[in-house]
């Protein structure tokens, strides 16, 4: 068995031994947009060597201005158009997906979200594509019991479920009944380039900003937020608190807003296409989620040099090391989140110190590159095997996860 397995040591991030022909895999997705999901498939999508894997994008709406500028350019799309399953449109979507496939031939299916699913799963089964991969990048917290059933049957259609925290592998395993050795733990990255000459943060400034990068929804926790900022601002009248994102809670976190009486000093800024501008004008950054997978906003956190401050949820405490690269606080606590900006407010070159960390962790383990080189590495064993077996090892970073020779 030792023999056998030789072949598999090379771990994620190192370069293997090129073959004749790419790996096709084509990727589809509900359609395009800026939330974190999406925007981490379509940096995989550019970062991808295109001698190593040929990428194609199937979108199952797509029709929007958003997501047609959205869409990369060196990458053949397919938009479906459809906005209701259960309709003549998706019936004849199916027909041209099978034509699409037909003509590109992919070697994997990965799919994100229910609905393209729900439509790609079993065509791609009826078109003979050999390996079949489905994403799930969050806990689960919304899933309601149709939707578990429905998971539950494309099951036997699936060869693996990937997720990008162990967190994530823990609940498909506890709450959707996957066997362990059927999830693969692919971790994200962020282009750290954009966040390259940032000064690191100094707490000791007159004004100190408290940012945060969410969209305005209940698990993002901002009204929690709002509720530590009202004793924070009393307590540290340099402090002021600004939020970049938007959402469905916008109304109601305004009436909060007005409620605590926060004014001019707790701003919600609204949609912010620069996130590295924003994080640039910050010097303490937070995420007060209730639930995360591997958050996009901390790893831009790490990699803007921020002092941060995260709960302990899904990925963050292994993203964020307690006491080295920023702190980390209970969901849910006001109290601890002011207290964590106490502690740098009074220490200022720990806040920078952090900070620093924060950004050499994230350029040494979870840049863009590595993370398409985790990808390719992992798609190119996956095609040489037939089944998912015993894991070898439980980190993207290390050996693959679950898989041997055929």
């Amino acid at each position: 068995m030792s023999a056998l397995l030789a072949p598999l040591r090379p771990v994620f991030a190192r370069e293997l031994e090129p073959t004749e022909a790419p790996v096709r895999v084509c990727f589809m997705i509900d359609r395009l947009t800026r939330a974190g999901t999406e925007s981490q498939l379509l940096a995989l999508i550019r970062e991808l060597d295109r001698r190593r894997v040929d990428p194609t994008l199937v979108l199952l709406d797509g029709e929007d201005d958003l997501s047609r500028a959205l869409e990369p350019a060196d990458c053949p799309v397919l938009r479906l158009g459809v906005r209701k399953l259960m309709s003549v449109s998706a019936a004849r979507a199916a027909a041209r997906l099978r034509s699409f496939w037909r003509v590109t031939r992919p070697d994997v299916l990965q799919v994100y979200f229910l609905d393209a699913a729900y439509l790609g799963v079993p065509v791609a089964r009826l078109c003979g594509i050999p390996k079949v991969l489905r994403v799930r990048n969050n806990l689960g917290y919304w899933l309601t019991r149709k939707h578990r059933l429905l998971g539950r049957a494309l099951r036997p259609l699936v060869d693996a479920t990937l997720t990008n925290t162990d967190a994530g592998k823990q609940a498909l395993v506890e709450n959707d009944g996957l066997s362990p050795d059927r999830v693969v733990v692919l971790e994200n990255g962020v282009d750290t380039t954009r966040f390259n000459r940032f000064m690191f943060p100094d707490t000791s400034k007159r004004r100190v900003r408290v940012g945060c990068v969410a969209n305005l929804r209940p698990v993002k926790n901002i009204d929690g937020l709002m509720r530590a900022a009202k004793p924070a601002l009393e307590q540290f009248p340099q402090l002021v608190f600004e939020v970049a994102g938007e959402g469905e809670q916008r109304a109601e976190l305004e009436r909060l807003h007005a409620a605590l009486g926060l004014g001019n000093r707790f701003v919600l800024r609204g949609s912010v296409p620069d996130v590295p501008g924003f994080l640039r004008t910050v010097d303490i950054a937070v995420l007060p989620s209730h639930s995360e997978g591997m958050s996009n906003a901390l790893l831009e956190y790490m990699s803007a040099g921020r002092a941060v401050i995260a709960t302990d949820v899904g990925a963050n405490a292994r993203l964020v090391q307690h006491g080295s690269s920023g702190l980390i606080v209970p969901p849910g606590d006001p109290a601890a989140l002011v207290d964590a900006i106490g502690q740098y407010l009074a220490t200022p070159l720990r806040a920078a110190a952090y900070g620093a960390a924060a950004r050499r962790r994230v350029e040494a383990e979870y840049s863009r590159d590595s993370m398409a080189r985790r990808f390719e590495n992992f798609y190119r064993h996956f095609c040489l095997t037939t089944s998912l077996a015993k894991p070898i090892v439980n980190r993207s970073n290390d050996l693959i996860d679950g898989i041997r020779p055929a």
